[in-house]
């Protein structure tokens, strides 16, 4: 294992709140339609702009709006979701990821975020973590977002590391798949039955540490 590369939301730290938030008022603001508690699993791990084109989707309304339209109702859910994270301290790392920071870093293996969102360097800095990581995949440079593998690929290309020596850690049904189709070794962080394409899958990001991921790494990497 030469790499990790690490989802944000619900690995790192949890926005998901966040983000359901900002999208059930913009549906309300802009399409007049109540998102259902049940839709945010439809946008897990998901691109602003695909999961703009899901809500509109459920709205009934996609023939209404155009490319840019679409374009600028992301980018006002951004706004708001922007004023939400930047309540962000060092208090909503979630547990064990400092520990499993240190631990890898103390093991020279090289580490890299492969997220859908272009805000992950502001929260990385909001949490104190943007010094740690080596890396920093640009969604906006890969040309399909999750499920597809491109996001984990980029971020295994940004620190030099072949994807089949590196480990990917998700919490999203969509994340794992693309770390699965990027041949890299996945981590699913959260419900075993719904993550059970990942190789291995823990309950909790407590639960992680160097061994874990190095073990995980030894029996299921990927030989192509």
């Amino acid at each position: 294992m030469k790499g990790v590369l690490f989802d944000l939301d619900g690995v790192i730290t949890d926005t998901a709140k966040f983000h359901f938030k900002a999208w059930s008022k913009l549906a309300k603001d802009k399409l007049d339609v109540d998102l259902p508690a049940s839709f945010e699993t439809e946008l897990k791990g998901v691109s602003r702009i695909d999961s703009m084109n899901k809500i509109i989707e459920f709205s009934g309304k996609q023939a209404d709006f155009s490319e840019a339209e679409v374009a600028e109702m992301a980018a006002a859910k951004n706004d708001f979701y922007l004023k939400e994270i930047d309540k962000l301290t060092q208090k909503d790392i979630l547990p064990g990821i400092e520990n499993l920071l240190d631990a890898l870093s103390a093991n020279n293996i090289l580490l890299s975020i492969a997220s859908a969102s272009k805000n992950a360097p502001f929260i990385l800095k909001k949490l104190g973590l943007f010094e740690r990581f080596d890396a920093i995949a640009n969604p906006e440079n890969v040309e399909h977002g999750k499920p597809a593998p491109d996001i984990f690929i980029e971020a295994a290309n940004q620190i030099h590391v072949d994807p089949k020596e590196c480990v990917g850690l998700e919490d999203a049904v969509a994340g794992v798949q693309a770390i699965n189709d990027a041949k890299a070794v996945s981590v699913g962080i959260g419900n075993a039955e719904e993550l059970n394409q990942a190789d291995v899958v823990v309950k909790s990001t407590a639960d992680l540490s160097y061994m874990l991921l190095d073990q995980a790494y030894g029996e299921h990497r990927k030989r192509y």
